[in-house]
């Protein structure tokens, strides 16, 4: 459950409203009080809706400093449209929130979109039930095999999901996404040393996220046997340099098996 933002205030010089009473007025305690504690709900607010359109994960992410690694893949969709062309026209994201992704995807011209929600929807809005309703987004363990045939999608995207598994489990998914995929996946994974909103991903995923850096992961591909997508990599790379986009996760382009 996020905390919301307070404000300690001072002495009574500096609080507001207070310079509008006569100054030889001799307000009551009760009025003091009541004013004060006016001020400081209308401040709070004002900070805690933000924008006004945040979702509650939104605002986990942003009061406390969170960094959400499928919110980066919305950011980074035209930058893997120009990395991966064509491979973008049947789409898999596989991760928390993956409705949010889906319907980012679905509105891109000549994409197909499905997505695969590990953990459970209780907080989900009528548009992500439709989505589950028509099985576009499924529900389903990452542990265990993915509910689709071999070389089901062109590209898989998986994002705030790997980092919750031991290695163990990454034996059993990570040949899952290449078995699922036809020409490549791409991994979004929280650095090390990022902050994450700690009560949310103790109340959502059960454990908190294990934070590896890019030589873990890149061991731990050749160890799996998997190669990394070089071509996709020099694409990305290049398109985040020309739109001047910096990644908050680690992004790994990936082959699939042949």
């Amino acid at each position: 459950m996020s905390r919301r933002p307070s404000r300690r205030f001072g002495d009574g010089a500096n609080i507001p409203f207070m310079g509008s009473l006569h100054p030889k007025a001799r307000s009551s305690p009760l009025l003091s009080v009541g004013l004060v504690l006016v001020g400081a709900f209308l401040i709070i607010g004002y900070l805690y809706s933000g924008s006004g359109g945040s979702s509650s994960q939104d605002a986990v992410s942003k009061l406390e400093g969170g960094v959400s690694c499928t919110l980066e893949v919305q950011k980074a969709l035209p930058i893997l449209k120009k990395a991966y062309g064509d491979s973008m026209r049947k789409v898999l994201h596989v991760g928390p929130d993956s409705c949010s992704v889906v319907s980012a995807l679905l509105k891109e011209e000549d994409t197909e979109a499905w997505g695969v929600e590990p953990y459970d929807l209780e907080d989900a809005d009528s548009n992500c039930k439709s989505l589950v309703h028509r099985g576009i987004v499924r529900l389903a363990d990452i542990k265990f095999p993915l509910p689709y045939r071999p070389k089901s999608f062109s590209l898989v995207i998986v994002s705030d999901a790997l980092d919750y598994l031991s290695p163990k489990y990454l034996n059993r998914s990570l040949p899952e996404l290449a078995r699922v995929s036809a020409e490549g996946f791409v991994v979004f994974a929280g650095s090390p040393g990022q902050h994450r909103a700690k009560v949310a991903e103790l109340s959502k995923f059960g454990r908190p996220a294990k934070l590896r850096s890019s030589s873990w992961w890149i061991r731990y591909f050749v160890q799996t046997s998997l190669e990394e997508n070089e071509a996709a990599t020099k694409k990305f790379e290049q398109a985040a340099t020309k739109r001047s986009y910096k990644p908050a996760c680690q992004v790994f382009h990936l082959k699939s098996y042949h």
